[in-house]
Protein backbone atom coordinates (compact mmCIF):
# COMPACT_ATOMS: atom_id res chain seq x y z
CA UNK A 1 0.00 0.00 0.00
CA UNK A 2 1.54 3.47 -1.18
CA UNK A 3 1.53 5.85 1.70
CA UNK A 4 -0.04 8.85 1.59
CA UNK A 5 1.73 12.11 -0.22
CA UNK A 6 2.81 14.67 2.87
CA UNK A 7 2.17 18.74 1.97
CA UNK A 8 2.32 21.48 4.06
CA UNK A 9 -0.01 24.48 2.99
CA UNK A 10 1.43 27.71 2.88
CA UNK A 11 -0.45 29.80 5.06
CA UNK A 12 0.76 33.24 3.47
CA UNK A 13 -1.59 35.98 4.18
CA UNK A 14 -2.24 38.50 7.73
CA UNK A 15 -6.13 37.70 7.82
CA UNK A 16 -6.58 35.52 10.62
CA UNK A 17 -10.03 34.69 8.34
CA UNK A 18 -8.61 33.43 5.91
CA UNK A 19 -6.03 30.98 7.55
CA UNK A 20 -9.15 29.49 9.10
CA UNK A 21 -10.49 28.70 6.26
CA UNK A 22 -7.52 27.17 4.60
CA UNK A 23 -8.01 24.79 7.76
CA UNK A 24 -11.38 24.38 7.53
CA UNK A 25 -11.66 23.50 3.84
CA UNK A 26 -8.28 21.40 3.97
CA UNK A 27 -9.20 18.50 5.48
CA UNK A 28 -8.90 15.18 3.08
CA UNK A 29 -8.26 11.48 3.63
CA UNK A 30 -6.02 11.15 0.89
CA UNK A 31 -3.32 13.36 1.95
CA UNK A 32 -1.37 14.14 5.02
CA UNK A 33 -1.92 17.55 5.73
CA UNK A 34 0.24 20.39 7.92
CA UNK A 35 0.42 24.18 7.53
CA UNK A 36 3.15 26.23 6.96
CA UNK A 37 3.57 29.68 9.23
CA UNK A 38 6.17 32.43 7.82
CA UNK A 39 7.13 35.65 8.13
CA UNK A 40 4.13 37.27 6.91
CA UNK A 41 1.59 35.32 9.55
CA UNK A 42 4.19 35.01 12.35
CA UNK A 43 4.30 38.75 12.04
CA UNK A 44 1.11 39.99 11.89
CA UNK A 45 -0.89 41.58 15.22
CA UNK A 46 -2.79 38.06 15.90
CA UNK A 47 -0.99 35.40 14.22
CA UNK A 48 1.53 34.04 16.97
CA UNK A 49 -1.86 34.43 19.75
CA UNK A 50 -3.72 32.43 17.05
CA UNK A 51 -1.03 29.41 16.90
CA UNK A 52 -0.73 28.85 20.22
CA UNK A 53 -4.48 27.61 19.89
CA UNK A 54 -4.37 25.13 17.34
CA UNK A 55 -5.03 21.72 18.39
CA UNK A 56 -4.10 18.54 16.79
CA UNK A 57 -2.37 20.17 13.79
CA UNK A 58 0.68 19.83 12.44
CA UNK A 59 2.55 22.78 12.81
CA UNK A 60 5.09 24.14 10.66
CA UNK A 61 6.76 27.48 11.67
CA UNK A 62 9.45 28.51 8.32
CA UNK A 63 11.32 31.73 10.05
CA UNK A 64 14.21 30.48 8.67
CA UNK A 65 16.27 31.72 11.77
CA UNK A 66 19.85 33.29 11.01
CA UNK A 67 21.54 34.97 13.50
CA UNK A 68 24.54 34.77 15.95
CA UNK A 69 24.51 31.68 18.17
CA UNK A 70 22.81 32.77 21.55
CA UNK A 71 20.05 34.71 19.40
CA UNK A 72 19.09 31.80 18.08
CA UNK A 73 19.09 29.60 21.10
CA UNK A 74 16.97 32.07 22.97
CA UNK A 75 14.19 32.33 19.56
CA UNK A 76 13.92 28.83 19.63
CA UNK A 77 12.96 28.62 23.79
CA UNK A 78 10.56 32.08 23.19
CA UNK A 79 9.18 29.79 20.54
CA UNK A 80 8.54 26.82 22.91
CA UNK A 81 4.77 27.43 24.06
CA UNK A 82 3.57 27.19 20.69
CA UNK A 83 4.15 23.35 20.47
CA UNK A 84 5.90 23.85 17.02
CA UNK A 85 6.33 20.67 14.95
CA UNK A 86 8.91 21.86 12.18
CA UNK A 87 10.93 25.04 12.53
CA UNK A 88 13.42 26.60 9.67
CA UNK A 89 16.72 27.74 10.51
CA UNK A 90 19.05 28.81 8.13
CA UNK A 91 22.08 26.35 7.35
CA UNK A 92 24.32 30.01 6.34
CA UNK A 93 24.04 30.57 10.02
CA UNK A 94 27.31 27.89 10.60
CA UNK A 95 27.77 24.52 12.62
CA UNK A 96 27.98 25.88 15.82
CA UNK A 97 24.37 27.34 15.44
CA UNK A 98 22.79 24.78 14.16
CA UNK A 99 23.95 22.26 16.56
CA UNK A 100 23.37 24.56 19.50
CA UNK A 101 19.61 24.65 18.34
CA UNK A 102 19.24 21.60 17.70
CA UNK A 103 20.38 20.49 21.42
CA UNK A 104 17.97 23.04 22.90
CA UNK A 105 15.04 22.29 20.63
CA UNK A 106 13.17 19.53 22.53
CA UNK A 107 9.74 18.58 20.55
CA UNK A 108 10.38 20.64 17.90
CA UNK A 109 12.21 19.19 14.47
CA UNK A 110 15.14 21.70 13.45
CA UNK A 111 14.69 21.88 9.27
CA UNK A 112 17.86 23.22 7.84
CA UNK A 113 17.05 25.74 4.64
CA UNK A 114 19.58 25.05 1.89
CA UNK A 115 19.58 28.34 -0.73
CA UNK A 116 16.03 29.61 -1.43
CA UNK A 117 13.97 28.42 -4.68
CA UNK A 118 13.99 32.00 -5.36
CA UNK A 119 17.61 31.97 -6.52
CA UNK A 120 19.16 30.66 -9.06
CA UNK A 121 23.26 30.70 -10.09
CA UNK A 122 23.05 34.17 -11.34
CA UNK A 123 21.27 35.49 -8.29
CA UNK A 124 24.23 33.37 -6.18
CA UNK A 125 27.38 34.83 -8.73
CA UNK A 126 25.33 38.44 -7.67
CA UNK A 127 25.22 37.90 -4.00
CA UNK A 128 29.24 36.88 -3.37
CA UNK A 129 29.50 32.75 -3.90
CA UNK A 130 30.97 30.84 -6.13
CA UNK A 131 29.83 28.03 -6.35
CA UNK A 132 26.67 26.73 -8.35
CA UNK A 133 23.22 26.24 -6.77
CA UNK A 134 23.49 22.07 -7.16
CA UNK A 135 27.44 22.17 -5.45
CA UNK A 136 26.67 24.69 -2.51
CA UNK A 137 22.96 23.00 -2.01
CA UNK A 138 25.46 19.69 -1.53
CA UNK A 139 27.76 21.30 0.88
CA UNK A 140 24.62 22.79 3.01
CA UNK A 141 23.18 19.05 2.92
CA UNK A 142 26.47 17.97 4.37
CA UNK A 143 26.27 20.42 7.28
CA UNK A 144 23.09 19.64 8.26
CA UNK A 145 23.78 16.03 8.39
CA UNK A 146 27.09 17.28 10.77
CA UNK A 147 24.75 19.19 12.52
CA UNK A 148 21.93 16.06 13.32
CA UNK A 149 19.01 18.75 12.01
CA UNK A 150 15.42 16.37 11.80
CA UNK A 151 14.66 17.82 8.81
CA UNK A 152 16.04 19.72 5.32
CA UNK A 153 14.85 22.10 2.86
CA UNK A 154 15.48 22.18 -0.85
CA UNK A 155 14.51 22.79 -4.40
CA UNK A 156 12.86 19.70 -6.20
CA UNK A 157 15.81 19.79 -8.28
CA UNK A 158 18.24 18.93 -5.54
CA UNK A 159 16.12 16.42 -3.91
CA UNK A 160 17.82 13.10 -5.29
CA UNK A 161 21.09 14.46 -4.71
CA UNK A 162 20.42 15.44 -1.58
CA UNK A 163 18.94 12.10 -0.32
CA UNK A 164 22.22 10.09 -0.79
CA UNK A 165 23.70 12.76 1.74
CA UNK A 166 20.80 13.49 3.96
CA UNK A 167 18.61 10.69 5.45
CA UNK A 168 16.21 12.07 7.13
CA UNK A 169 12.90 14.27 6.25
CA UNK A 170 13.23 16.62 2.91
CA UNK A 171 10.68 19.39 2.27
CA UNK A 172 10.19 20.88 -0.46
CA UNK A 173 8.96 24.23 -1.83
CA UNK A 174 8.33 25.51 -5.34
CA UNK A 175 5.39 23.10 -6.15
CA UNK A 176 3.44 23.74 -9.04
CA UNK A 177 0.08 22.36 -9.59
CA UNK A 178 0.15 21.91 -13.04
CA UNK A 179 2.08 24.70 -14.95
CA UNK A 180 1.77 27.78 -13.39
CA UNK A 181 4.72 29.13 -11.76
CA UNK A 182 4.35 31.92 -9.30
CA UNK A 183 7.50 33.61 -8.05
CA UNK A 184 9.91 30.45 -7.97
CA UNK A 185 13.18 29.94 -10.14
CA UNK A 186 13.17 26.03 -9.55
CA UNK A 187 10.00 25.17 -9.19
CA UNK A 188 8.33 22.04 -10.61
CA UNK A 189 4.93 20.08 -11.18
CA UNK A 190 4.00 18.55 -8.09
CA UNK A 191 3.33 14.78 -9.52
CA UNK A 192 7.26 14.89 -10.32
CA UNK A 193 8.55 15.72 -6.89
CA UNK A 194 9.92 13.03 -4.77
CA UNK A 195 10.74 14.58 -1.36
CA UNK A 196 8.68 13.75 1.67
CA UNK A 197 7.10 16.71 1.74
CA UNK A 198 5.59 19.27 -0.83
CA UNK A 199 5.12 22.78 0.18
CA UNK A 200 2.61 24.45 -1.42
CA UNK A 201 0.69 27.98 -0.64
CA UNK A 202 -1.56 30.26 -3.68
CA UNK A 203 -1.58 26.93 -6.09
CA UNK A 204 -3.97 25.69 -3.30
CA UNK A 205 -5.24 29.32 -1.40
CA UNK A 206 -5.19 31.89 -4.29
CA UNK A 207 -7.84 30.07 -6.15
CA UNK A 208 -11.35 30.18 -4.65
CA UNK A 209 -12.44 26.52 -3.90
CA UNK A 210 -9.47 25.20 -1.48
CA UNK A 211 -11.20 21.70 -0.85
CA UNK A 212 -11.47 21.28 -4.65
CA UNK A 213 -8.07 21.92 -5.74
CA UNK A 214 -7.37 19.70 -2.60
CA UNK A 215 -9.22 16.86 -4.50
CA UNK A 216 -7.17 18.26 -7.34
CA UNK A 217 -4.01 17.31 -5.95
CA UNK A 218 -4.81 14.23 -4.66
CA UNK A 219 -5.72 13.17 -8.09
CA UNK A 220 -2.18 14.49 -9.34
CA UNK A 221 0.00 12.61 -6.28
CA UNK A 222 -2.26 9.37 -6.77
Amino acid sequence: MNKKPKIFIACDTTSLTKVKKIIKQSKSNKIKIGYKFGLEFMNCKKGRQFISTLKNKIIFVDLKLNDTVNTMVSAVKALKDLKINYLTVHISSGLAALKAVKKVSGFTKIVGVTTLTSLNNKDLRIIGYNKSVKNLVIHQAKLAKKASLDGLVCSPYEVSTVRKIFKKEIITPGVQIGKRNYDQKRSMEAKKVKSDWLVIGRAITARRNIKKNIQNLAKELK
